[in-house]
């Protein structure tokens, strides 16, 4: 889809057609969409449609008559019923005074600046729209980062000491994939921005500069938070496969005892089954004096167990 926007006295409306100082947003855009922009600002084909491959990797690119900046912007999806968390190329495009951005899917960046969510921006000074994208996407990731190590801290406040659900250890597993996955963009979006804080093509104004300053900031904090929160969950994943093993030691000494215990018994009853002159055969009470005797053997097994913690 290809929507034209254009602010007027700060607040962003659509438009029919394009104009100088305007932005041109394509969301997963047609072929012939991208066709149409290509040839009409002699973009390459290939560069427009390198925000539409999610393998692409974040970088800048500075042609004769445009500038791509290719970034890494996340996004929520919906699997089985629950939100996760991903990221996808977003490509901004610096061309003949207008600012085009393509994307695979609506990603809420965008989205704020089409409903006038942010305020004091504007479409005519292309370099300080293009930071406050970038700011907008460092924020999101660190919010998004805030919800992640909530699930963490949810997850371990359902944790106890006599139960564990397979399905809290994957969703630990699925937390720590999706922050190696941030970590991973977030690094890449820090080498573009390394760039741009080096990038004269373009006149800017020294509150851009302040601007982009705050946006690499931001985003090295989004970075220090994915690499903690990443930790984080990996030594919680490890205390929790160690109590996994303990309780399996405990389960396992429990039943070694229980079947030591449970031997006395048998071994009585197998020696008086032979058909050999056993001690106290022929007594009386024979039958009633070797099962108390069993039992006081039993319970003193026990006893010596319980002194060396094996029950």
């Amino acid at each position: 889809m290809l929507t034209i926007y254009k602010t007027d006295q700060g607040v962003c409306h659509k438009l029919k057609k394009v104009e100088e100082g305007c932005w041109i947003s394509l969301t997963s855009p047609t072929s012939k969409e991208l066709d149409e922009v290509s040839m009409d600002y002699n973009i390459d084909p290939d560069d427009l449609r390198a925000a539409l491959d999610e393998e692409e990797a974040s970088r800048i690119e500075l042609e004769d008559d445009y500038t791509l900046i290719l970034v890494d912007v996340p996004i929520v999806e919906e699997r089985n019923e629950e939100e996760v968390y991903t990221t996808i190329p977003l490509g901004i495009i610096l061309v003949n005074e207008i600012v085009i951005t393509v994307c695979s899917k609506d990603v809420p960046v965008l989205a704020d600046f089409a409903v006038n969510k942010i305020k004091q921006f504007s479409t005519k000074k292309r370099m300080r729209f293009v930071y406050l994208i970038l700011f907008r996407t460092a924020s999101t990731y660190q919010r998004i980062l805030r919800v992640i190590d909530k699930r963490r801290v949810d997850i371990e406040s359902r944790f106890d000491e006599s139960s564990t659900e397979i399905n809290d250890m994957i969703a630990l597993h699925e937390l720590e994939t999706t922050l190696v996955y941030f970590e991973t963009s977030l690094r890449g979006n820090e080498v573009v921005l390394n760039r741009l804080s080096l990038y004269k093509r373009i006149d800017q104004f020294p509150e851009d500069t302040e601007l982009l300053d705050d946006v690499i900031i931001e985003n090295k904090q989004a970075i220090e938070m994915a690499v903690i929160y990443k930790d984080v969950i990996s030594g919680t994943r490890e205390l929790l496969s160690t109590i996994e093993d303990s309780r399996l030691n405990n389960a396992m000494k429990f039943l070694t005892s229980i079947t030591l215990v449970m031997a006395i018994p048998t071994i009585v009853s197998g020696f008086y089954g032979m058909n050999v002159p056993l001690p106290l055969a022929k007594w009386a009470h024979s039958f009633s004096f070797l099962t108390i005797l069993t039992i006081a053997v039993c319970i003193i097994v026990l006893i010596i167990l319980k002194k060396k913690h094996m029950l």
